[in-house]
């Protein structure tokens, strides 16, 4: 297996750099999770965060947005060990978010819940069971279509508040509406989804390639009203996680259409983002808190980025875009498994220092179990590049 050397100092007094690996990554946070595993035993129960001074997770129920995630890093972990107790594991815990796609209360965040547990649950074993509930989820998600805005609504609660509204996260939850479209679902959930992505596209995206938050649109006319924030510090700053679900979203939206105008914008928003950047590499919650360089950092920010930079350089055909978007992504995953950001024996989470909704005083500086699931993935997209670049090598021997 080809090894990625961390940077460090040339001083001759230093000793040699470790070496780096993503499977020697992937191996130690399988044996945290067995490790969590030995102290959960209720299946309906998902991890959320661990707050200051505590070394255990705290969960949530069902109905959470975030209950897909933990679930979500049991496929992972099972994907990297071939342990056959974490795919039980992670079908157990699973179980109880079938009830989510059945459910016909309006919830956007159907794509984080389902397809991250019931996604990577039917992508790793193919079980014909999982693929009738990612199917039956997609349905319900397309429920919130306003077909005048041409977008998923985001929170109906918040109509009040902002008419139509249509978060960045939701980029996200659109991969759910491609891949039932192309496994036996509707073809209107693709044009669905697409549609979506282009009024993100067309609205959310700012001209200096930051984004908003929250658009705001007339539900009868389909007008853009006006971009807020609702996690971030300010309606027109720069909040970090979500101008990496932008660059990830679109992405993901260009691999399922094909469609340039997508890609152009993920590779904006991605150079945006990397062009910003503090010296540490890893961002602080919002680019724009004037309390930098004070300001708490978000760990699950990187994660995700490295995520959406790893997808961008599968797309690109042009090899200086491809190797500038992997070296990125490989540079926010060694950083994230250095001391600095990796809990090793500290808790039981993966990453420490994400940060959730700071305007509200909801998770500051702490780990989140997003951040954990984005680290994994990331991890599995390094391993199969090592692998990819190995092979190269000793073919080209």
């Amino acid at each position: 297996m080809l090894t990625i050397v961390l940077i460090v100092s040339c001083s001759p007094t230093k000793k040699e750099a470790p070496v780096f690996s993503a499977q020697e990554m992937l191996d130690e946070s399988v044996i945290k999770t067995k490790e969590t595993l030995k102290g959960l035993s209720v299946k309906d129960s998902f991890l959320r965060n661990i707050p200051e001074n505590q070394t255990t997770w705290e969960s949530v129920g069902v109905n959470d947005w975030c209950s897909g995630f933990w679930p979500g890093v049991l496929w992972y972990a099972y994907e990297a060990s071939n342990d056959a107790s974490l795919k039980k594991e992670a079908a157990a815990f699973m179980a109880p978010i079938k009830t989510i796609a059945y459910n016909s209360a309006r919830n956007h965040d159907i794509g984080f819940m389902v397809y991250c547990s019931f996604g990577n649950g039917y992508r790793i074993t193919g079980n014909p069971e999982y693929k009738e509930v990612l199917l039956s989820a997609a349905d319900t998600l397309a429920t919130l279509y306003n077909d005048k805005v041409g977008s998923i609504l985001s929170w109906p609660e918040k109509r009040e508040e902002y008419a139509h509204n249509t978060i960045i996260d939701n980029m996200m939850n659109l991969e759910l509406l491609f891949w039932a479209a192309k496994n036996g679902g509707d073809q209107r959930l693709y044009d669905i989804a697409t549609s979506h992505a282009e009024v993100t596209m067309n609205n959310l995206v700012r001209e200096d390639n930051s984004l908003y938050h929250l658009g705001s649109f007339n539900e009868e006319t389909g007008k853009f009203l006006k971009g807020y924030t609702h996690q971030g510090y300010a309606d027109e700053s720069m909040w970090a996680r979500g101008q990496t679900w932008g660059i990830y979203g679109f992405a993901m939206a260009y691999r399922e259409t094909g469609r340039k105008d997508f890609l152009e914008t993920s590779i904006k928003l991605a150079d945006h983002f990397l062009e910003r950047l503090p010296e540490d590499g890893i961002p602080f919650w919002d680019f724009d808190d004037p309390k930098i360089p004070n300001a708490p950092k978000d760990a699950s920010a990187a994660a995700i980025a490295a995520c959406g930079m790893f997808e961008i350089a599968n797309l690109v055909e042009d090899v200086t875009l491809k190797n500038k978007f992997n070296t990125a992504a490989t540079k926010f995953v060694e950083i994230l498994s250095s001391d600095a950001y990796y809990s090793g024996d500290k808790n039981q989470a993966l990453l420490l220092h994400s940060t959730g909704h700071l305007p509200n005083n909801s998770e500051i500086d702490m780990p989140i179990i997003y951040a954990d699931y984005y680290y994994m993935e990331a991890l599995m997209r390094l391993k199969k590049l090592e692998e990819a670049t190995a092979a190269k090598v000793v073919a080209k021997n």
